[in-house]
């Protein structure tokens, strides 16, 4: 049997990084992201793709994304 209690105290369970960068861009826009977090792939030419393609290869700015889109959508439960 599966222990789904402790499945559903992962915030993120469940949520991809496109689906994150995805409504966290709907919620703010490039410059709202751009301005929460400085990191060129939201500040410089912004795509969903060229986004998602950095933060792969870049745990500490997945982290800040993580926890902005957190912060936005989980503790605010919007």
């Amino acid at each position: 049997m599966v222990n789904t209690e402790h499945q559903n105290k992962d915030p993120l369970h469940g949520i991809t990084l496109k689906m994150m960068v995805e409504q966290l861009e709907s919620e703010y826009g490039f410059d709202g992201l751009g301005w929460r977090i400085n990191i060129r792939c939201f500040t410089h030419d912004p795509s969903i793709k060229s986004s998602l393609t950095f933060l792969r290869k870049t745990p500490w700015a997945r982290e800040k994304v993580e926890a902005l889109y957190i912060s936005t959508f989980v503790k605010g439960k919007k």
